[in-house]
């Protein structure tokens, strides 16, 4: 799954540790769904959208 989280949280000029307290996850968490390395569960793929105030298709979009 392709993501624009990389973008989104650079464009708020928030590090990965950042996005991963807001988020309540780790800092590789983070790393790894930004590199594709792994697809976040439903509940952190709401969360992720809730804080970048966007809808789930707009962040995730499929390979």
């Amino acid at each position: 799954m392709n993501n624009r989280l990389k973008v989104l949280r650079a464009e708020r000029n928030w590090s990965q540790q950042d996005l991963a307290e807001r988020l309540g996850v780790s800092r590789q968490s983070v790393n790894a769904v930004e590199t594709g390395k792994y697809d976040p569960s439903l509940p952190l793929a709401f969360r992720i959208a809730d804080l970048f105030e966007l809808s789930i298709e707009a962040i995730f979009t499929r390979d």
